[in-house]
C-alpha cells in the first residue's frame, strides 16, 4: 500500500523527506493514513528565509494591509471547511469537536483580522500611550512605540487542536509583521498540512511569511537569536526542556508556553441540587469530560463540591455520562470519539493508575475499550474518580490524565476550596458556579493569582456563556506556574508579544514624522484652504486651522442652560459660584465651550468630511467666564485609511484658548473623511 507522505513548506516550495518516517493513523480504525518526516531539512535555511525574505516583506506592509490579508484567508478557509471536517474525523473528533477546532480557529483568525483593521493604524509603527514631556519648553519629548521583531516566530503546537492551535497563534504574529514557522504535532499533522496548503494556494501573504515543518524541528532552535520568538503548546516537561535550550537562554529568546493544567470547577455552597447553577454545573463538567474525549488543556480535572452535595453531584454526573454515545465520530449519533491514538490512551491509562492510588472510581471502567468492536481504535470510556480527602493527597493535584477523566473532591468552606484549586500550582482556567456574588468575590480574590482565566457562571449569564473551556480571542489564554507562565491572544495584547517596545526621544517634529501622529510643538501647516475642504489623501499631518475669536456672554450661558437643561449653580449664579474655590465667579458650561468651538472650526458646506463620530481625551483645563474671548486651533493629528471603504478616519488635535493664550480645553475630534474630492456644484 502506498502511504501518503506529508510535506513541509520551506524556502518557497513544498519539500518531502526521502524516507517514510512516523506513521499517522486513523484514531477510530487504526488504519495508516499518512507518514511524516523532516529528516534532511535545512533548519538554518528555514530561519534565514523567514527573516530575510518573509520578514522584510511583511514589515513593508501596514497593519491595515496585514489585517486585510488575514481577512481574505479566513473567509476562504471558511468556504473550504467541509474538506477539513472530513479529515478531522480521523483525529477522533466528532462534528462538534471539529467545530471548535476548525470554525473556532478560523473565527479566531477573522477576529484578529477585524480588530486589527479597526484598532490598529494604517501604518508600520504602533504608538504606545501619549507623548511624554521631557523638557520645560516642550522642545524635547518622548514617545513609546512598538515595531515588529526582525526574526521569526516558531510555533510548536499540540495534537489536540491542529487547526485552532495554528490559527490562533498565526493571526497575532502576522498582524504584528512577523513571519511564522509552524511546527504541528506529528500525530494530527495531516489536518494542519491540509489547512496550511490551502493558505499557501491563496497566495495572499508574501513569500516567506509562512513556512511549515512536518516532523521534528531538528536543529532549528540551535540557530535562534534575540529577534526570534518561540511559542510552545504541550507538556510542562517538554516546555522546560525547550525553555532551557542553551540558545534560548544565551540569546534571551522570547519563549511563550501553554502547558499542563489541572483546572478546577467549583460548585458554590449556595448552588443547591435543583438550582439553575447546580444543573449547569453538572452539564459543564460532563461536557468538559467528553468534548475532544477530554483532550483539552482547559478541561475540568478537579470537580470541587461542598461535602453536603457529593452524592447528588456524583449521581447527576453519572446519569449524564451513562447516556454518552461513544464510537466512530463519522456517525451522526456519536457524542464522543476516541483519543487521538493508542499511545495517548496508554499515557492516560498510566496516569489513571496513579490517580487510583488516592481516589476511588465511582463511574466508568478504566479499561482500554468500551467494547470489542471498538478495540482497533483508541477508545476510552469516561472515568469519574472521587476522594473525600483531597488535602492529604498529591497525585490528584500533580498528575493530569489527558483524556475523559476527572476527580471529584469535597471542600468544607471557601478557604478550603481555594486551597484545593491552588494546589494545581498554576492553571489555565477555573470556573465558579454560584448565584451569590459575595461567594464569587471571595473565590475570585483567592483564585486569580493562580489562574489565567476565571469563569463566574450564574443564572444571569449562563445561557450566553461560552463555557468553562473556551478560550476567546479578545481574552488572554495562558496561566501562571505549571500552566506555562505565558499568555496568548488577549486581543491586541497578543500582537504585542511579537513586537519590541522602544522609547523614542527627540523633537516634536521628529517624533511627528516617525510616529505618524502630530505632537504638540511640531510645525503646523496653514493655508487659505480650510482643512475640511481637503479629501483624505490631500490632508497632511500638521494641517492647521486657527479660528477667529468669539466672546462669551451671559446670554450664551443662560441660553445653553435652557436648551440643555443644565442649570448647575456655577453657571447660573455669581453668588453661589463664588462659594466654590475652583471658580470664584460664574463660568460657562464646558459643553457649551465644545459646541461653540465647533461653530468656530466647522466648514458648513458639503465637502469631504462625512461625519464626526466622537471626541477623545477631553479635558477642561481652565474655566471660561463671561467676557472671555475664545479661539480654536484645529490640527490634523493622525490619519488611518479604511481599505474597504471610500473614506478614512482623521483625528484632529483641538485646543481652545482664551484671550491670554491659556488653554481652556483640549481634546481630539474624530471624523470620517472621503477619499474623493468634492466637485463644485453648478449654480
Amino acid at each position: 500500500m502506498t502511504i501518503r507522505r506529508l510535506e513541509s513548506y520551506v524556502g518557497g516550495r513544498w519539500w518531502r523527506a526521502s524516507a517514510d518516517g512516523a506513521l499517522l493513523r486513523d484514531a477510530s480504525t487504526g488504519a495508516v493514513i499518512a507518514c511524516a518526516n523532516s529528516e534532511g531539512l535545512d533548519a538554518e535555511a528555514v530561519l534565514r528565509h523567514a527573516r530575510e525574505i518573509g520578514g522584510r516583506q511583511l514589515r513593508r506592509m501596514t497593519f491595515t494591509d496585514r489585517a486585510a490579508a488575514l481577512r481574505v484567508i479566513g473567509k476562504r478557509l471558511m468556504e473550504l471547511k467541509e474538506e477539513f471536517y472530513e479529515l478531522s474525523y480521523a483525529t477522533g473528533a466528532t462534528r462538534a469537536d471539529g467545530w471548535v477546532d476548525i470554525e473556532g480557529g478560523i473565527g479566531t483568525l477573522l477576529t484578529y483580522a477585524s480588530r486589527g483593521g479597526r484598532e490598529l493604524p494604517n501604518a508600520r509603527v504602533l504608538l504606545d500611550g501619549d507623548v511624554e514631556p521631557l523638557s520645560r519648553r516642550g522642545t524635547f519629548v518622548g514617545q513609546h512605540v512598538y515595531l515588529p521583531l526582525a526574526g521569526a516566530a516558531i510555533h510548536i503546537n499540540a495534537f489536540n487542536f491542529p487547526v485552532w492551535g495554528m490559527l490562533e497563534k498565526l493571526g497575532p504574529a502576522i498582524l504584528a509583521g512577523m513571519p511564522v514557522i509552524v511546527k504541528p504535532a506529528t500525530t494530527t499533522a495531516f489536518l494542519t498540512e491540509a489547512v496550511f496548503r490551502s493558505i499557501i494556494d491563496m497566495a495572499v501573504l508574501p513569500e516567506g511569511a509562512l513556512q511549515l515543518i512536518v516532523g521534528s524541528v531538528g536543529s532549528l532552535l540551535d540557530h535562534l537569536n534575540c529577534q526570534d520568538v518561540v511559542s510552545f503548546t504541550g507538556s510542562a516537561g517538554t516546555a522546560q526542556r525547550l525553555k532551557s535550550h542553551p540558545r534560548v537562554v544565551s540569546e534571551s529568546v522570547r519563549f511563550m508556553a501553554e502547558t499542563d493544567s489541572l483546572n478546577s470547577a467549583i460548585l458554590g455552597p449556595d448552588a443547591v441540587p435543583g438550582s439553575v447553577e447546580f444543573d449547569r454545573y453538572i452539564r459543564e463538567v460532563v461536557r468538559e469530560m467528553t468534548v475532544k474525549a477530554g483532550q483539552k488543556c482547559t478541561a475540568i480535572r478537579k470537580i470541587l463540591v461542598p461535602s453536603a452535595y457529593v452524592d447528588a453531584v456524583q449521581a447527576a454526573i453519572g446519569a449524564q455520562l451513562q447516556s454518552i454515545v461513544i464510537g466512530d465520530p463519522r456517525r451522526a449519533d456519536v457524542q464522543m470519539g476516541p483519543l487521538v491514538g493508542v499511545e495517548q490512551r496508554t499515557e492516560v491509562l498510566s496516569a489513571l493508575t496513579s490517580l487510583l492510588t488516592e481516589a476511588d472510581c465511582v463511574f466508568g471502567r478504566p479499561e482500554a475499550a468500551t467494547h470489542d468492536s471498538l478495540a482497533a481504535g483508541a477508545f476510552l470510556a469516561p472515568v469519574l474518580l472521587s476522594t473525600s480527602d483531597g488535602a492529604a493527597h498529591r497525585a490528584v493535584h500533580r498528575i493530569e490524565a489527558f483524556g475523559p477523566v476527572a476527580t471529584m473532591l469535597t471542600y468544607t468552606d471557601l478557604d478550603d476550596a481555594i486551597t484545593l484549586a491552588r494546589r494545581g500550582e498554576g492553571s489555565l482556567v477555573a470556573s465558579v458556579f454560584t448565584a451569590d456574588d459575595a461567594v464569587a468575590e471571595e473565590l475570585v480574590l483567592g483564585l486569580a493569582p493562580y489562574h489565567g482565566r476565571l469563569l463566574i457562571a450564574n443564572r444571569q449569564c449562563i445561557d450566553e456563556s461560552t463555557g468553562h473551556g473556551s478560550p476567546l480571542a479578545p481574552l488572554v489564554h495562558g496561566g501562571p506556574g505549571r500552566a506555562g507562565g505565558s499568555e496568548e491572544m488577549g486581543g491586541m495584547r497578543g500582537v504585542l508579544h511579537y513586537m519590541q517596545r522602544t522609547a523614542l526621544q527627540g523633537s516634536p517634529d521628529t517624533l511627528t514624522r516617525l510616529g505618524g501622529r502630530y505632537v504638540r510643538g511640531a510645525r503646523q501647516n496653514t493655508s487659505s484652504i480650510h482643512p475640511f475642504r481637503k479629501p483624505f489623501h490631500d490632508l497632511a499631518i500638521g494641517d492647521t486651522l486657527n479660528s477667529i475669536e468669539r466672546v462669551i456672554t451671559v446670554d450664551d450661558i443662560e441660553d445653553f442652560a435652557d436648551l440643555s437643561g443644565d442649570h448647575f449653580y456655577a453657571h447660573m449664579s455669581d453668588v453661589e459660584a463664588a462659594r466654590n474655590a475652583l471658580f470664584g465667579s460664574r463660568v460657562a458650561h464646558g459643553y457649551f465651550l465644545i459646541s461653540a468651538a465647533a461653530g468656530l472650526f466647522v466648514d458648513a458646506d458639503y465637502g469631504p468630511v462625512l461625519g464626526n463620530y466622537g471626541l477623545d481625551s477631553l479635558r477642561f483645563v481652565k474655566p471660561a467666564k463671561p467676557g472671555d474671548r475664545i479661539r480654536v486651533r484645529l490640527t490634523c493629528k493622525q490619519k488611518s485609511l479604511r481599505r474597504d471603504k471610500d473614506w478614512g478616519e482623521v483625528r484632529w488635535d483641538t485646543e481652545i484658548t482664551n484671550q491670554d493664550g491659556e488653554t481652556v480645553a483640549a481634546y481630539d475630534v474624530l471624523t470620517m473623511v472621503s477619499i474623493h474630492a468634492i466637485p463644485d456644484q453648478a449654480g
